[in-house]
């Protein structure tokens, strides 16, 4: 049974795990967009919202903090989440990101989706 499971380990250990969604927050914040499984794709989504809506308040120490606590080497995509990004959804209550499905990788026939800003 999956009840109050809230995330999809993606067959990964924790740490690992929170590396890769990292990274692909970091591509999808520098690059404007990500290519990767449906899977990652929507655990990226929802780890790029949840920033997003830190960086919403403003520019203060405490919000940079919390930020930097989840997104920690790569201070260039904090500063251009907190500079560009999120100034453009300060009135949005949510759904900064949308997934759009691609179809089926030709090697493994994995699911494949892009994930962009709205």
């Amino acid at each position: 049974m999956k009840h109050q499971k809230n995330f999809k380990r993606l067959n990964m250990a924790g740490p690992h795990r929170m590396a890769v969604l990292r990274n692909q927050v970091i591509s999808l914040i520098m690059n404007g967009s990500l290519t990767t499984t449906k899977s990652r794709a929507k655990e990226a989504r929802r780890f790029a919202e949840r920033l997003v809506t830190i960086a919403r308040g403003g520019n203060e120490m405490v919000l940079r903090r919390r930020a930097k606590s989840l997104l920690p080497y790569k201070e260039e995509a904090l500063v251009k989440l907190f500079k560009e990004i999120a100034p453009r959804y300060t009135e949005r209550p949510g759904g900064y990101t949308r997934v759009h499905l691609l179809g089926r990788r030709m090697s493994d026939t994995a699911e494949m989706a892009r994930v962009e800003w709205v």
